[in-house]
């Protein structure tokens, strides 16, 4: 995939068009699927977000700093009240889009905070922006694209419009780069893993019907992990 080398955000649009292009297959996929099946894969996609947050949390470091940065910046994001932001933009979304699906709003929330919140997105954009290098951003196209599937065949047609999300989020990010590239320190990424695993290990427990995390509230946390990790 060296073309993506001459294209700006190569990795970022890759990224992108991979859960385009994933959810679009999981809605073909899911039409076809009863309700009971899509109830399972569900339940498999929540087993796995709490697998996958638990692995990525115990790569953190400094377990001060990033229990200080999570509860900090939950209580910030309460404050914000973040997820009826995001929540907010997801029911306009689909009243512009003319989309009657009821779970429009959870696909886009949930795929949106899933894609966005890891550390390999901050990096990957660093790489892409730096080095002009998409290969970890093409990496993770194919796992977001891969999981994109399964979410739409459960979620809908929600998840697809996650694709702007991280065109928007992780595109800032690779213009960014340059001045971010400085700042970056590995045991930084590690503790934002550690803090990124916590929020995605919410995300499970939500698509396990167990525990409904406000998890955008937590997301100003992850901008005081690398404040403090830099400054502790």
């Amino acid at each position: 995939m060296e073309f993506l080398n001459h294209i700006p955000a190569g990795g970022t649009l890759f990224n992108s068009l991979a859960v385009v292009g994933g959810s679009a297959v999981g809605l073909l996929a899911g039409s076809f699927f009863p309700e009971r099946v899509q109830h399972s894969i569900f339940q498999c996609l929540g087993l796995f977000c709490l697998y996958m947050g638990i692995d990525m949390a115990l790569r953190m470091q400094d377990v001060l700093c990033v229990l200080l940065s999570f509860v900090l910046g939950t209580t910030a994001g309460e404050l914000m009240d973040l997820d009826a932001l995001l929540s907010r933009a997801g029911d306009k979304l689909r009243s512009k889009l003319r989309i009657g699906s009821d779970s429009f709003t959870e696909g886009f929330v949930t795929a949106t905070l899933l894609f966005c919140v890891g550390s390999m997105a901050i990096l990957g954009a660093i790489e892409n922006g730096v080095r002009n290098n998409p290969g970890l951003l093409v990496t993770k196209g194919i796992m977001d694209g891969i999981a994109s599937l399964f979410l739409a065949a459960s979620l809908g047609i929600g998840v697809l419009f996650s694709g702007l999300s991280i065109l928007l989020y992780q595109g800032i990010l690779t213009f960014l780069a340059g001045s971010l590239q400085a700042l970056i320190t590995p045991a930084m990424l590690d503790n934002l893993s550690g803090l990124g695993g916590l929020m995605i290990a919410a995300i499970g427990l939500g698509l396990l019907r167990i525990v409904e995390f406000r998890t955008a509230n937590m997301l100003p946390g992850l901008l005081l992990v690398i404040l403090f990790s830099a400054l502790l």
